[in-house]
């Protein structure tokens, strides 16, 4: 059976219902106490193409249960009534997470247009993912 809404349309909606930052203004919203940024990328692209300093790390696939006080894996690095500013590496994965993030009652929360990717366009800090020994 042919899937009867793509990826562009949900990336799309998603855009259109969150709160879109651009780079240059998350390289910004950095040094706000009141913000703090969130690598949604795979362990294995942090590993490969860095991180940003700043940011906390939640892989995608972990998400909703990070946030959810009720889980059995809730992190308290999402209780702090901060605004939470999504990014991924190229924009879309973030955005569709924020957009759930917002489903779910959870916010404020924002992601960075054009990702990881932008980021470093845009002058963001980054550094090579420390190797586990």
């Amino acid at each position: 059976m042919p899937i009867t809404k793509g990826v562009k349309q949900l990336c799309d909606e998603a855009m259109a219902e969150i709160e879109n930052m651009p780079a240059a203004d998350a390289v910004q919203a950095q040094y706000d106490e009141g913000v703090q940024l969130v690598d949604i990328r795979d362990i294995r692209e942090l590993e490969r193409d860095g991180q940003v300093p700043s940011a906390i790390h939640a892989p995608r696939d972990m998400l909703e249960f990070w946030v959810d006080p009720e889980s059995p894996y809730y992190r308290n690095d999402f209780g702090t009534g901060q605004k939470f500013v999504l990014f991924c590496a190229g924009g879309l994965r973030s955005a569709l997470s924020a957009k759930r993030l917002q489903d779910m009652g959870f916010g404020p929360v924002a992601h960075v247009v054009g990702g990881y990717g932008a980021w470093k366009q845009a002058g963001g800090a980054t550094e090579a993912r420390p190797t586990k020994k």
